[in-house]
């Protein structure tokens, strides 16, 4: 499984969400992953369906358990882990996953994406 986790603003537009995307170099995802909170906001919907994905919802003490490679002191604070993007790709990828890298951020920075890859297909 290969799942982009996402991580935005509420002023988030279809257009963020794409460009951080793109700008992962992903050419290839099975899935996408966003907090519970966020999952059903008009622009990832938007993405999903574009897209052809599910989304998969995750739960705040999910990402909290999850190991980052980036950690933003501001997200730690809020979310209670180091980047949302990533931890929802981990998580949402399943046990043993890994990063592809860290996350990036959409060039109106409103938008993060990370991708991750599980150990199954």
């Amino acid at each position: 499984m290969i799942v982009a986790g996402f991580g935005f603003r509420a002023d988030a537009t279809i257009d963020s969400l794409e460009n951080a995307l793109t700008a992962t170099g992903a050419r290839k995802i099975t899935a996408i992953a966003a907090p519970v909170d966020k999952a059903q906001s008009e622009a990832l919907q938007e993405l999903a369906s574009a897209l052809g994905m599910p989304v998969i919802e995750i739960p705040a003490e999910l990402m909290q358990s999850a190991s980052t490679m980036t950690d933003s002191a501001k997200v730690r604070e809020k979310r209670g882990t180091g980047s949302v993007a990533e931890a929802c790709a981990l998580v949402a990828a399943g046990d043993g996953a890994t990063l592809t890298g860290p996350r990036v951020v959409s060039k109106d920075r409103l938008a993060t994406c990370a991708i991750a890859r599980g150990v199954r297909s």
